[in-house]
């Protein structure tokens, strides 16, 4: 009978308790939260990329076409428009890193530089449909359109990048398929309305040509946008800029003192506070050692009673030191990357220049110089699909690992393609302006087709040294300074640029006789000059970048980035 008792007072409700039982729900369980991130998020993040890509090379495309028959620009005058423009446009993400960094962080970054865009293409299109505006306002779209790129291009890469977990295998592996993917989804879709987009501004109307872009444009801010709910958006960490200048600063007032380890001298190498827990610490490495000074104590007063420096411009701690050293250990492989974008540049100016001076009829089809730049984007894509879902995978099957080509070998083929493209695109034009002259037109019998091999191996040499060039620079910061990285990638295309405009003015006063025209570039029509001779010129300078890059950049890349990746890969193997 007790037991029963008990049973009955442990099962029921006692008559005192008035509790009414939950209620019952037939309804199902909400389904769970999605976790934020992964590709989930870069869906939309790619699909920014890709309209803003479309509207900017809507415009570079064609922009060399589009400044010589509406705007009457001979030939020097028009590449150093392009070249300055170009220059500018990938020197302004500098200006977009530090205040994403320092301010706005990277979704907000991304946010008004793709509004900008927008408004300078708006004007582009304006300018096109009235032409009084066009001599002061298209500079005013041009400009706007820089402003934009600078908020936008430093910004994707590490926006997208930040969507992953780089702590987990799954997540670098992830991340390293990014960069690829990157190129590969925007380079798509400019191949597919590319080809729209320049037949309309070439065959239809400029106004037309232009206010695509332009929907192209808002098309990208609203597609950003609906992902909103799915990004990890991180807020502004604080910029390293400052730190950089610190640390110069700092190792400047201490030239004088003595690294030696008889000197006695301690480094300031506190641990990381917990405002600062999302920051990776770096280890104290021996290289670049000037700047070590930075961070050596030489005097107790230069600490205050918590351990603080009383100036921060003269001592500084061994993290911002490493900051500095691992973007200075950038620098010879950002040379490198200078010289293969050299070519890069020709095929958007000079290249576009022959094409207007080929015979563009194909079977009845008039084919617009501006479709050339399809081929490098069709050979880039190509090869990002064959290596991704071709090579790797026969790779690891069987050999049961991850087997990647190594950025050394990636980047030493780019500079090949960017030697090749040069020497091809010489002996091209040769026949061109020869075939030209014998006929006494201004536009050669030779078919526009004849330059497809040039733009092909332009665009291999993006494939393979500017997809490796960007992985290692993201690869090689901390997650915190990829911003940086993004700005430093694009600021190599700038220094390219303007670097072109200086050995095209200097080979055209050189080559220049009692102020006549130059014979190598001078002149609207390249049937009276002779530009496989400047081209020649940029293949011996791609094989000097090919020398340099193997006798002096690698030996860094090597150690600091290949073995990084092995030891990564070694792990994903382990795991699977």
């Amino acid at each position: 009978m007790e037991n029963v008792v008990v049973a009955d007072k442990t099962s029921s409700p006692s008559d005192d308790d008035t509790t009414p039982p939950p209620p019952v729900s037939f309804l199902p369980p909400p389904p769970p939260k999605k976790a934020r991130g992964g590709w989930r998020s870069v869906k939309y993040i790619l699909g920014n990329e890709s309209f803003e890509k479309l509207a900017s090379m809507g415009l570079i495309a064609n922009l060399t076409v589009y400044l010589q028959t509406k705007y009457n620009m001979d030939g020097i005058q028009l590449v150093n428009v392009f070249n300055i423009w170009s220059g500018s446009t990938n020197l302004t993400p500098l200006l977009g890193a530090f205040l994403s960094d320092a301010y706005l962080g990277r979704f907000r970054t991304l946010l008004f530089g793709s509004v900008s865009s927008f408004l300078g293409m708006v004007v582009l299109a304006l300018t096109a449909g009235m032409p009084k505006l066009r001599p002061l306002d298209c500079p005013g779209g041009l400009g706007l359109i820089a402003v934009g790129a600078g908020g936008v291009r430093p910004c994707n890469i590490a926006f997208g990048a930040d969507q992953f977990d780089t702590r987990t295998e799954k997540g670098r592996a992830q991340l390293e398929s990014f960069f690829n993917w990157w190129y590969f989804s925007f380079t798509v879709s400019l191949v597919i309305a590319l080809t729209v987009v320049v037949y309309v501004q070439t065959n239809v109307s400029w106004v037309i040509g232009y206010a695509i872009p332009a929907a192209c444009l808002f098309s990208s801010f609203v597609i950003f946008l609906i992902g909103k709910h799915t990004y990890i958006i991180t807020k502004p960490h604080g910029t390293v800029f400052v730190d950089i200048a610190k640390v110069v600063v700092g190792a400047c007032k201490k030239r004088a003192v003595s690294l030696e380890s008889s000197s006695g001298y301690s480094l300031y190498d506190p641990p990381l506070t917990e405002s600062d827990q999302h920051v990776e610490k770096l280890a104290h490495t021996d290289g670049f050692k000037f700047f070590d000074k930075a961070a050596l104590i030489t005097d107790s007063s230069e600490l205050d009673d918590k351990g603080l420096p009383k100036n921060s411009w003269r001592l500084c701690s061994v993290q911002q030191v490493e900051q500095l050293k691992l973007i200075v250990g950038l620098m010879p492989v950002w040379f490198t990357g200078i010289g293969c974008f050299i070519t890069m540049d020709q095929m958007n100016t000079f290249g576009l220049m022959q094409a207007i001076q080929s015979n563009n009829e194909v079977h009845n089809f008039k084919i617009p110089p501006g479709w050339m730049g399809l081929i490098s984007m069709i050979c880039l894509s190509t090869w990002i699909f064959i290596y991704e879902k071709i090579y790797l995978p026969q790779a690891k099957k069987r050999s049961k690992k991850n087997i990647r080509l190594t950025t050394r070998h990636r980047i030493n083929t780019g500079i090949v393609m960017a030697i090749l493209c040069m020497v091809v695109a010489a002996i091209v034009e040769r026949n061109r302006r020869e075939a030209a002259l014998k006929q006494g037109t201004l536009v050669s019998p030779q078919s526009i087709l004849l330059l497809l091999p040039q733009f092909a191996f332009s665009g291999l040499n993006e494939a393979f040294a500017a997809v490796a060039i960007m992985e290692y620079y993201t690869n090689h910061l901390p997650e915190t300074m990829r911003t940086l990285a993004g700005a430093i990638f694009f600021l190599s295309f700038s220094a390219s640029s303007y670097l072109n405009t200086v050995i095209i003015n200097l080979v055209h006063l050189v080559t220049s006789n009692n102020g006549k025209e130059s014979p190598w570039l001078g002149g609207r029509d390249l049937n009276k000059v002779k530009l496989d001779y400047f081209y020649y010129l940029i293949a011996c300078l791609a094989a000097l970048n090919l020398l340099y890059f193997n006798l002096f950049s690698c030996r860094y890349l090597e150690k600091h980035v290949d073995k990084r990746s092995e030891s990564r890969h070694e792990e994903m193997n382990e795991a699977a």
